[in-house]
């Protein structure tokens, strides 16, 4: 009777573990220590590492704009591909933020992909701006983002090289126009709500709301409206340097949608003149960057450069579709870094 018992719970152990096998294997391998990533030969370097298990907190020192930039980092295993995903006009240091807003963070938890949010930059679009700002300061993001992090991420967090890239709104421009500043950096890259044409009256008028919003001058960015610098950075105008990623993009028209009620989660402001807000100022700023997608799409469609393309007949400039965008485009990113799209 005891031998009988002992083999009933010995089989009831392995039918357990043959059930659970399945969900284990779908949790991210333990990720493993932090390395030393040491000093570039820019002088930029990690300065302090701080959280505990998969949530860290690491300061990365830029020399190109001389301080410390906190960069959120959920850890994934040695070895696993990276996700630089930027936040909107406020930076990430307001609480318009995709931690804040959405529940990204949590849906990427269950994938094998190191997610990197730095904070910072706020009104900038990820520029290297020609001039300090009053307002906003000394902005060489696109330096930053595309060759002092990188490296360091990559040696501190043991990836395997490979990046996708994701931006909304203010950062949705960015999306597209720093893999063509650095070719090769990014495999996959999500556009969400951004608009591409920088040196068209459009999209610079978008810009310039965007940027003056927070209190910077454009003109101090690529200087003034017309100049050369601002179609050197087009992505529109260099879209055929976006051949060879993983392109999703998407926008909506700009009129009110499933999250624009008075019991949304998602309104940024309670109550009546909340939903106002969204329903006039971001359908007016949705359907400008719907505009531009569009544009965007027929370029890249003359070029014959392929892209998956999400376009909505109703939603504004918010969070809640931007979440469910994000979802939309995940398959896209993990094509890129070479992981399942589930």
């Amino acid at each position: 009777m005891y031998l009988s018992k002992k083999r009933a719970i010995a089989a009831v152990v392995a039918a357990m573990a043959v059930a659970l096998a399945p969900v284990a294997a779908a949790v991210p391998a333990a990720a493993g220590p932090v390395r030393d990533a040491g000093t570039s030969a820019d002088g930029s370097h990690i300065a302090s590492v701080t959280g505990s298990g998969r949530q860290l907190v690491l300061q990365v020192f830029s020399a190109a704009m001389h301080k410390n930039i906190e960069v959120d980092v959920q850890r994934a295993a040695d070895g696993a591909p990276t996700l630089y995903l930027l936040n909107g006009a406020g930076g990430g240091q307001d609480q318009a933020t995709w931690d804040k807003q959405t529940d990204v963070r949590q849906f990427l938890a269950g994938k094998n992909v190191n997610l990197v949010q730095p904070v910072g930059g706020k009104f900038s679009y990820y520029a290297d701006w020609i001039k300090t700002d009053p307002a906003l300061g000394v902005n060489m993001w696109m330096t930053f983002l595309t060759r002092e992090l990188p490296p360091l991420i990559d040696r501190a967090l043991n990836t395997n090289g490979r990046n996708a890239l994701t931006g909304m709104s203010m950062s949705g421009t960015s999306a597209l126009e720093l893999p063509i500043a650095a070719p090769g950096l990014y495999s996959a890259v999500s556009a969400l709500s951004g608009c591409a044409q920088i040196s068209d009256p459009v999209g610079y008028n978008f810009m310039n709301t965007v940027v003056t919003a927070g209190g910077g001058d454009p003109s101090n960015m690529y200087g003034p409206q017309g100049a050369p610098m601002w179609a050197a950075n087009d992505p529109y105008v260099h879209a055929a340097q976006l051949r060879g990623l993983n392109l999703f993009i998407s926008s909506g028209s700009g009129l009110p949608g499933r999250y624009d009620t008075l019991n949304s989660k998602f309104l940024q402001a309670p109550g009546v003149g909340g939903l106002a807000n969204e329903d006039i100022l971001g359908g007016a700023l949705e359907a400008a960057v719907d505009y531009c997608s569009h544009n965007m799409q027929t370029k890249l469609n003359q070029l014959g450069i392929p892209a998956t393309y999400d376009f909505q007949p109703t939603g504004t400039h918010s969070w809640g579709y931007w979440q469910d965008e994000f979802k939309k485009s995940w398959p896209i990113l993990a094509r890129g870094l070479g992981l399942p799209a589930n």
